[in-house]
């Protein structure tokens, strides 16, 4: 009996680890910048295809490949993944025993913020690849995600549309010279930039798509827009153009939230009438919960006879991003990279948004697992506390999300002399700066494109 509670009990421990722990090479790889061995990490473990984790597999590989300069291999991990979170149809068998067990039992098909970074990095793989074609498709497949995710969020209180993917869309559109399309996209990441992105994360509108949306709607012939907008962001047009085209600059900058776990501890307090109360009284959580009292006359089987229980939950961890802002020089000019997408806010908001789902179905695997074992121990009591034992050893929170994508995202439009062009990042720390030179051959008309991934994170996160 000993024997069997110990091997119990180290079960409980290893499966306490958090999804971040369980993967600690590939993630210690990732974080020091050694994405050649973060790769062969990931290469080495190809039986995670046909894990419940594949789509994370798939996306890591994908981002992994990005950064190494594979942009089409990038992309196959990619589609992987999109097409996976698209087709994936939930085992019900899996997913109900998840309530008896834990979440982990079922297939992580990804987050809702996860899927549009999938097709954000699709889009910057083809226009490295300069295939404006491939990158309009990947925007209009991020439109129609926009459509689906404004149909499973109706509550305007609801983070349900993203400013920076209408902003992107729009730069794909501009430099493809289908300034109507762009005009319209831009005026859409405006309006959620004003909304939404003010209010819920307080991101300000970037003075970038000021000067974007103004100069796409005097190519487009809208000068009423043109006016109206002159006016309101106090900017005047200049129709000059660069000689040696343009410069997009993506500066990913630090990590993603990792996912840890956290619990709650509940009383239970008898209702009467078949109903009682699961209640956290320094939380004010009040959660009535009903059952079948003809089935509970013996009290040692009762619900109500439970004092408490403790319910585990996913919680987001911030990794705080070491640099604080970010310039290109070009020439002897400077042109700050402005925040557009604030990742880390919005893995934040989307799992404060079904924070009371997570809550309902944590208590309703809590019920039905004491449930259980208050009957099991009515008929033989250690059975019921081995039960019990596996009950506390499964009672775990899914800690599993996508951590290779950026703390946040930022952006600038550079102009570029006709020839050869030296750019300079310059990133900014607490304690110190960074610095790494670009070269681009400037060609009048031509938009090019480059991202830059800065990995540091402040300590201890």
């Amino acid at each position: 009996m000993k024997q069997l509670i110990s091997c119990l009990l180290l079960l409980s421990a290893a499966g306490c680890a958090s999804f971040y722990d369980l993967n600690y090479e590939f993630n210690k790889h990732f974080e020091d910048g050694n994405i050649q061995e973060a790769a062969a990490v990931l290469e080495q473990n190809r039986k995670a295809v046909k894990s419940k984790t594949r789509f994370l597999y798939y996306a890591n590989r994908g981002v992994v490949e990005h950064l190494l300069g594979n942009y089409e291999e990038s992309n196959n991990w990619l589609e992987q993944a999109y097409i996976f979170g698209e087709d994936y149809q939930k085992n019900y068998l899996n997913f109900a025993a998840s309530y008896f067990l834990n979440p982990n039992l079922i297939v992580y098909p990804g987050e809702d913020h996860e899927h549009l970074m999938l097709l954000y990095y699709k889009t910057l793989n083809y226009l490295k690849m300069e295939d404006f074609e491939a990158a309009l498709v990947e925007c209009r497949r991020l439109n129609q995600r926009l459509y689906e995710l404004g149909d499973k969020y109706v509550s305007e209180s609801k983070f349900q549309r993203n400013a920076f993917i209408h902003n992107l869309m729009g730069i794909v559109y501009d430099a493809s010279g289908d300034y109507n399309n762009a005009f319209i996209a831009y005026r859409n990441a405006l309006e959620i930039y004003q909304g939404e992105y003010s209010e819920m994360f307080g991101l300000k509108t970037p003075e970038q798509l000021k000067r974007d949306i103004i100069r796409t709607g005097s190519l487009a012939g809208f000068p009423e827009d043109v006016d109206r907008y002159e006016d309101q962001f106090e900017i005047t047009y200049d129709p000059r153009k660069s000689e040696g085209g343009e410069l997009i600059f993506f500066w990913h900058n630090g990590l993603a939230p990792v996912k840890d776990e956290w619990s709650i501890n509940f009383v239970i307090v008898d209702g009467g009438g078949g109903q009682v109360f699961f209640q956290n009284e320094d939380l004010g959580l009040n959660f009535p919960f009903y059952y079948d009292e003809s089935e509970s006359d013996d009290e040692d089987a009762s619900i109500t006879d439970l004092k408490g229980f403790r319910v585990a939950f996913p919680k987001y961890v911030e990794r705080v991003p070491y640099f604080l802002n970010a310039d290109l020089q070009v020439g002897d000019k400077y042109y700050r990279l402005e925040k557009a997408e604030d990742v880390n806010a919005i893995a934040f908001k989307t799992l404060e948004q079904r924070m009371l789902v997570e809550l309902g179905k944590g208590l309703l695997r809590i019920a039905i697992k004491k449930a259980v074992e208050k009957q099991v121990r009515k008929e033989n009591e250690t059975l019921g506390f081995l039960v019990g034992v596996i009950n506390f050893a499964s009672e775990q929170a899914d800690t599993r999300n996508w951590q290779t994508i950026p703390h946040s995202i930022h952006y600038s439009r550079v102009p570029l002399a006709k020839g050869k062009n030296e750019v300079t990042l310059y990133t900014d720390g607490p304690r110190s700066e960074s610095t790494r030179q670009f070269f681009f051959n400037g060609i009048k008309g031509k938009t090019h494109f480059q991202t830059y991934q800065s990995l540091e994170t402040n300590v201890g996160f």
